[in-house]
């Protein structure tokens, strides 16, 4: 495989892994390892790394070293900001156009999503989440809006996994708005799916900033 294939390679399985907080902020990625999980060559995961870099999803250490971001309470609210506004005007655009088959792939991403939860894949239920939010960018066909979603690199709000009550409520109530944003755009109904929407994503602000701010106790 050509080297800017690997790097190319390297470069989504990464992104795709830090967006869906399968890496989680403050981890370390260290090359020898991940040279060996991606299956691609140190100079391939390097122009990946410094990439992601680029992008403002890694950082670079004190002494060397990749390190996924870490965000702060600003960056939050601004990422909440951000999707609420591109989110809020996919939603104006489909509430019209959207296909039947467009939403029945909606609801195959919804049942993907519950399949994971259910059986403890939270790693494969957080990339079904990004999915549906990236699905509902994606069937705009708005391309300047599509652009400005995916350049922005729009991270998951979960910053932890696991077993839980807490985290299984969080996963329930997820999968149950988006279902209801899907609903929402079925019967046509914008002031249902702006609601939902808005609410989906408050949510994960509010839940991330209290995890965040537990951290630091």
């Amino acid at each position: 495989m050509k080297e800017d294939s690997l790097a190319d390679r390297a470069y989504n399985e990464l992104r795709k892994k830090i967006l869906s907080n399968q890496l989680l902020a403050g981890s370390r990625l260290k090359e020898d390892e991940w040279s060996k999980k991606l299956d691609v060559n140190r100079m391939a995961l390097r122009e990946a790394l410094t990439r992601l870099q680029g992008e403002q999803l890694l950082t670079k250490g004190e002494k060397g070293g990749f390190f996924v971001k870490t965000f702060s309470g600003e960056d939050i609210r601004d990422i909440r900001e951000l999707r609420e506004i591109l989110e809020t005007g996919a939603i104006r655009l489909l509430i019209e156009k959207i296909t039947g088959d467009q939403l029945t792939e909606l609801e195959r991403i919804c049942d993907d999503f519950t399949s994971m939860y259910e059986r403890g894949y939270f790693n494969g239920a957080c990339e079904a989440d990004v999915k549906f939010h990236e699905t509902l960018i994606e069937y705009t066909g708005n391309q300047k809006l599509i652009n400005a979603y995916f350049a922005s690199n729009i991270p998951l709000f979960h910053q932890k996994l696991g077993l839980t009550q807490t985290h299984m409520d969080d996963y329930e109530l997820t999968d149950a708005e988006h279902r209801e944003i899907v609903k929402a755009l079925r019967m046509k109904d914008l002031e249902l799916a702006e609601n939902t929407l808005t609410t989906h994503l408050v949510r994960g602000e509010v839940t991330t900033l209290d995890l965040v701010s537990h951290s630091f106790l």
